[in-house]
């Protein structure tokens, strides 16, 4: 009788290992698919937190600062009060200007109302003596008194004495003026000495100024005295065929030019 043989054990069948390194394979892949998924539940779990802490309508919101803004229309309203006093200040003086600039016009236009009556009382005769008198002034440099005579004399404008006396009242002349510009024609054109001018500034039958205006005249003049006797005496020898002497004389001479001695000594050594 034959003797059985003992079976093998089960683990040293070689399907045991095979389905004991298939059963090791399949936990191995379910225990990394399950950490697999447990990081990545983790992962999506840690970045739900993040955007909670980080959500923007979860964070309180700063209190506003309104010190700024409490100052600003604080400035504005001093600078809106300080542009209103300006402008109140402007409009014032706008006004007060207006008042004086109306009150100027008013007073001149009074003025103008007063000349235009004033004139239409004075007889045209009157004006017209008026404006003989002042071209006698202004293109003559005549003296008062003898703008008077020329406005009545017979060889003259022929004016009443009365028409005359209303020119000379109411012209607008500087005589000091008039007797200087008149000496000044006497020595540039007649070459005539200080003394000989301020005799005819006042002669009756000359200018007939003052004795003032003509001593302001002969004060004020600008004249080479030298100059003015050597040209009178050139005018003596050349018209007269005068000696020297005789030119010295003449030069002189209280009926003559009245230069002064030293003045005449010029002239008479300085001819040809």
């Amino acid at each position: 009788m034959m003797k059985e043989k003992g079976k093998k054990p089960i683990f040293k069948k070689w399907w045991f290992w095979v389905i004991v390194v298939f059963v090791i394979g399949a936990i191995g892949t379910t225990l990394e698919d399950d950490t697999a998924a447990d990081n990545e539940i983790k992962s999506v779990q840690a970045e739900n937190e993040k955007d909670e802490t980080n959500d923007p309508d979860d964070e309180e919101e700063p209190a506003e600062d309104n010190t700024d803004s409490e100052e600003t229309d604080t400035s504005s309203e001093a600078e809106e009060s300080m542009d209103d006093d300006e402008n109140a200040d402007a409009e014032k003086d706008d006004e007060t200007n207006t008042s004086k600039d109306t009150e100027e016009s008013t007073d001149e236009e009074i003025e103008e109302v007063e000349e235009t009556e004033a004139d239409d009382d004075v007889p045209t005769e009157y004006i017209s003596a008026l404006n003989s008198a002042e071209s006698y002034s202004d293109l003559m440099s005549m003296s008062k008194a003898g703008i008077f005579d020329q406005l009545t004399s017979e060889y003259g404008d022929q004016f009443p004495e009365e028409a005359a006396q209303y020119a000379i009242d109411n012209m607008e002349a500087d005589w000091n003026q008039n007797a200087l510009k008149s000496a000044e024609s006497y020595s540039d054109i007649m070459h005539m000495s200080k003394a000989g001018i301020y005799d005819q500034l006042i002669s009756e039958y000359g200018d007939q100024f003052t004795a003032e205006e003509a001593q302001y005249a002969v004060d004020n003049i600008k004249a080479d005295w030298n100059e003015n006797a050597l040209e009178s005496a050139k005018s003596y020898q050349e018209t007269m065929d005068m000696s020297h002497e005789a030119i010295r004389d003449q030069l002189t001479s209280d009926y003559g030019e009245k230069f002064t001695q030293e003045e005449a000594d010029y002239a008479v050594e300085n001819l040809d």
